[in-house]
């Protein structure tokens, strides 16, 4: 199979890492109570959005290449709804086994597999159209847990990327670490 093959599963699996990585920066900094917080009663809190995503991972990915990615047992519309007894250690056991699901599924995966095909409920998809289909939908609901949580923590917020009025200073230490020569660094050095 082809070098981009390779270089596509790798990818993906980076992006995967990055985005449960931005999740998880953003769920530390919420307390305990504002992890179940919903803006109204129409919005999704942290812990709704955690708990559908991993309803979701555990669908698509578990016999991700031999069983419909939407599984029977799945009950999308309960990952909807929060059991009040559940608290952030139960929260955090299962985000972390929904991931390692997908980082198990993404792991056996071989570059001859990225043109196979699987299902998701019923519909025929190829193997890198279905993963894409999950990092644009983990990208999205990772975007609303920031959102969340840098609302939540306003002026305490700590960011996760670049700070504001730092871009042209990183843009320039990036440049100047690539280029050799007296601004930046030489041949062979590190």
């Amino acid at each position: 199979m082809s070098d981009a093959s390779i270089q596509y599963l790798d990818e993906v699996r980076r992006q995967f890492r990055g985005y449960k990585r931005l999740a998880e920066g953003a769920i530390a900094q919420l307390n305990d109570e504002e992890l179940f917080v919903a803006l109204d009663p129409e919005a999704n809190s942290v812990a709704i959005i955690m708990k559908h995503m991993v309803g979701n991972m555990r669908s698509r990915f578990t016999d991700f290449l031999t069983t419909d990615g939407e599984k029977p047992d799945r009950h999308r519309d309960q990952e909807f709804e929060m059991d009040p007894a559940t608290g952030r250690p139960d929260l955090m056991r299962r985000w972390e086994e929904g991931w390692n699901i997908v980082f198990a599924a993404m792991a056996a995966l071989t570059p001859e597999d990225v043109t196979r095909t699987v299902t998701i409920r019923g519909e025929p998809h190829s193997v890198l159209q279905a993963i894409n289909r999950q990092v644009a939908h983990y990208a999205y609901h990772v975007g609303q847990i920031v959102f969340l949580a840098k609302h939540f923590r306003s002026s305490q917020w700590k960011i996760l990327s670049i700070p504001r009025g730092k871009s042209e200073e990183i843009n320039r230490k990036a440049i100047a670490e690539r280029i050799p020569g007296p601004s930046g660094p030489r041949a062979g050095s590190q």
